[in-house]
């Protein structure tokens, strides 16, 4: 009872990311524009402002995409080109959006926003129905394991609130989701520009009778998104003051990524192997009997063992894979081709280390799916799975089993850039 108590405090796992996703111009901008404002989320001033942006440019009505879309390029050609984080609270939850762009060069953008979310709103225009592009950010969101996809068929002003159009939209989309690793998805119609069924639910649609969207985002249950069997705690930080105060305090903090740790727990210390047990859980507020996914915390152990940043606190008889030769789904996102053979700087949960890209197995195709063997050339925004060595064993977990400890970035250790994002399979 008291587990369920603490897991459904407001300060840990009420934050609830969502991210946008879909073709150029379906109004994903204007669909967080909308909720926000209709959440009374902004402030009057913020309104006031799009209000003139928009008469200056001669738009009809307020311009919602305008809060999002701050770049001059994106005002001046009307679309999304990087992912712009905006953040809103209503009494049931916190918010944490990621507005994504749209087009096929901006699809690393897309991974970026979508790779720490919950759900994923995935918006088509009813006019055009389910486009090349609306496939392939529903199969980057599969790939990336988003728990939650809403379908928002939007626009719906524009075929007159048609349920004709709407069911075949569902039944095209319903269809394409089956070939998708994909286990909760919703569908709602909407209209971004109107406010139908973004907030409020819509009189000009009676014939739907599901939730509004900000209904569904402050309901659907993100709980058990979580994984709470393998305990997995990589240490960022030795906690060491040095003062007279606390002479002789020494913890261990960083963010529990898989698990439920609870004191006098006997854990396992990676990668030496040895095994202790948990004298004390803290946080800011004070000491803990037990904590779990997301929180962050500073644990203390009964030995005094040697353990320090990168290195991970464990179940004894649940310990994740020690491996220096890791099979990687990666996004890529430099302009210069990754290079085979190349070099690259790793960075895994809290741990640093160099690696080399030892093979390419195949570049794949998000929009069927298929498995190119035969193209070695990985350029920007592909998918493709590589096999990597690591100079030093990594403690790593598939990625649809934990998606922290299963996830892994590139890093050019010439120009310091972030290359790719990688799933471990």
């Amino acid at each position: 009872m008291k587990q369920q108590n603490l897991i459904t405090t407001d300060k840990y796992i009420e934050l609830l990311r969502f991210t946008t996703a879909g073709s150029v111009d379906d109004g994903k901008s204007t669909l967080i524009g909308r909720l926000l404002y209709d959440s009374k989320s902004i402030f009057q001033d913020q309104y006031d402002a799009i209000e003139e942006v928009s008469k200056r440019r001669g738009e009809e009505g307020v311009n919602f995409a305008l809060l999002t879309d701050g770049l001059k390029a994106e005002r001046e050609q009307g679309i999304t080109i990087d992912v712009a984080y905006r953040y809103f609270t209503t009494p049931k939850r916190k918010f944490i959006i990621a507005d994504t762009p749209g087009h096929i060069q901006y699809t690393r953008n897309m991974v970026t926003g979508a790779s720490t979310a919950n759900v994923a709103l995935v918006l088509i225009d009813a006019r055009q129905g389910v486009l090349e592009q609306t496939r392939r950010h529903a199969i980057i969101a599969s790939l990336l394991q988003i728990p939650h996809l809403v379908i928002c068929i939007n626009k719906m002003d524009l075929v007159d609130y048609s349920q004709e159009i709407y069911d075949r939209i569902h039944d095209e989309f319903e269809a394409f989701a089956g070939k998708l690793d994909v286990h909760d998805v919703s569908f709602i119609p909407i209209s971004a520009l109107r406010g139908d069924n973004v907030v409020d639910r819509s009189p000009n649609m009676p014939w739907y009778e599901g939730s509004t969207l900000l209904y569904y985002l402050e309901n659907v249950h993100i709980a058990s998104d979580y994984n709470f069997i393998d305990c997995r705690f990589p240490v960022q930080y030795v906690v060491r003051p040095y003062t007279d105060e606390y002479h002789d305090y020494r913890g261990y903090a960083g963010r529990i990524a898989g698990g439920i740790f609870k004191k006098g727990d006997e854990v396992m210390l990676l990668p030496s192997g040895f095994t202790t047990k948990i004298s004390k859980i803290e946080t800011y507020d004070g000491e803990l009997e037990e904590a779990f996914p997301p929180m962050s915390v500073t644990m203390h152990i009964e030995d005094d063992f040697d353990v320090s940043r990168g290195d991970m606190i464990v179940r004894v008889n649940n310990v994740p894979r020690q491996d220096q030769d890791v099979d990687l789904m990666i996004c890529w996102f430099n302009e210069r081709p990754l290079r085979e053979n190349g070099k690259y700087l790793l960075r895994h949960t809290t741990k640093e280390a160099r690696c080399i890209i030892r093979e390419v197995r195949y570049r794949m195709d998000v929009n069927t799916l298929h498995r190119d063997v035969a193209s070695k050339q990985i350029n920007m925004n592909d998918i493709a799975r590589i096999t990597i060595r690591s100079t030093v064993p990594l403690f790593v977990d598939a990625y649809n089993k934990n998606r922290i400890t299963g996830s892994v970035i590139l890093i050019d250790e010439g120009t310091n850039e972030t290359v790719a994002a990688g799933m471990v399979i």
